[in-house]
This record gives structure tokens, sequence and C-alpha cells, in this order.
């Protein structure tokens, strides 16, 4: 028996995407745990929002804590949610207890940019994002425009030397 399809998105029922979420392994609830990021992160990098670490300092924008910035504590996959330091609740006993925060209420203010993967990542992002231009043709970054019209280059060339060629 198969727990999990990634047939959901081709139903608008809530229920079946609940239960993608619920049943989703943890490389695909790894995209899930994705926060928004600040308008200065934002034109940085070309991405609107990023994978959270622990770490990165974030903006609790929701909720009880809602104007505190502070560290990432812990990332739990498993329930999707997000530890925040500081983000604490007093109990009954008077012991202090952490709060789960969903990622949606949260802003990333800073990535830590100490994993090489993660730079490569978030530049990766950066280099591929395109424009769209003023007849709505897609038009590729600087970064790789000069490689796709030499790439283009050659195979008008090729092309041209199999016409020459057949006739």
């Amino acid at each position: 028996m198969v727990k999990f399809s990634t047939h959901w998105k081709s139903s608008s029922k809530p229920g079946k995407q609940r239960k993608y979420r619920y049943n989703a392994p943890l490389h695909i609830r790894q995209k899930l745990v994705h926060v928004h990021l600040s308008k200065a992160l934002h034109e940085k990098f070309g991405v609107r929002s990023a994978q959270i670490k622990v770490g990165d300092k974030v903006k609790v924008m929701r909720g009880s804590f809602a104007p505190r910035e502070a560290k990432v504590e812990r990332v739990d996959l498993h329930r999707t949610r997000v530890y925040v330091v500081g983000c604490e609740r007093a109990k009954k006993d008077g012991n202090k207890v952490k709060v789960p925060i969903h990622p949606s209420n949260l802003l990333a203010v800073d990535l830590d940019m100490s994993d090489k993967r993660r730079v490569a990542s978030v530049t990766k992002a950066k280099s591929e994002s395109t424009k769209v231009g003023a007849k709505g043709v897609v038009v590729k970054s600087a970064v790789s425009k000069s490689s796709t019209s030499v790439e283009s280059k050659s195979t008008e060339s090729k092309t041209t030397k199999v016409r020459g060629s057949t006739k």
C-alpha cells in the first residue's frame, strides 16, 4: 500500500491537501518549512523565501511574541514548527517551555551563510531567475544570457552546415 502520493495538486479538496502534508516524507517537509525573506534579503538574493535553518535570525510576525527578533534554536520537520530563542511560556509549576511557531508567522531578517551548500543554493536561485520583457518574452538574467547567446550561435552554425550539405 502506497502511503504517499504526489497527485494531491490535481485536487482542490482541503482534506486531500492536509493528507499530503501529513504523510509527506522529510525531504518534502523541508520545503514546507520555508520562511519569507525581508525586503533587504529579497533584493539581495532575488528570492522571495528560503529554507529556515538553526542560527538564522527571524522576526515573529504573528502571535503573542509578535515584534520579537531572535535566532532560530530548533526546526521540527515532523511538526512543521520552528523554535525561536526567547519565545517561552511559563507553566503552572514555574518551569518554562519553548513555544513552537509555524514558519508562515516568521520573517527571515538575517541568514546564516556559513554553510557553503546554502550559499550555492541561494546564488543558484538568483542566477536562474528570469524576467519578462515588454513584449511578454521571457529573458534570462545577465549571468546566463551570455551563455545562451553562445549556444544559440553554435546551433545556428550547425544547422546552416547541415542545410548546406543536404542541398
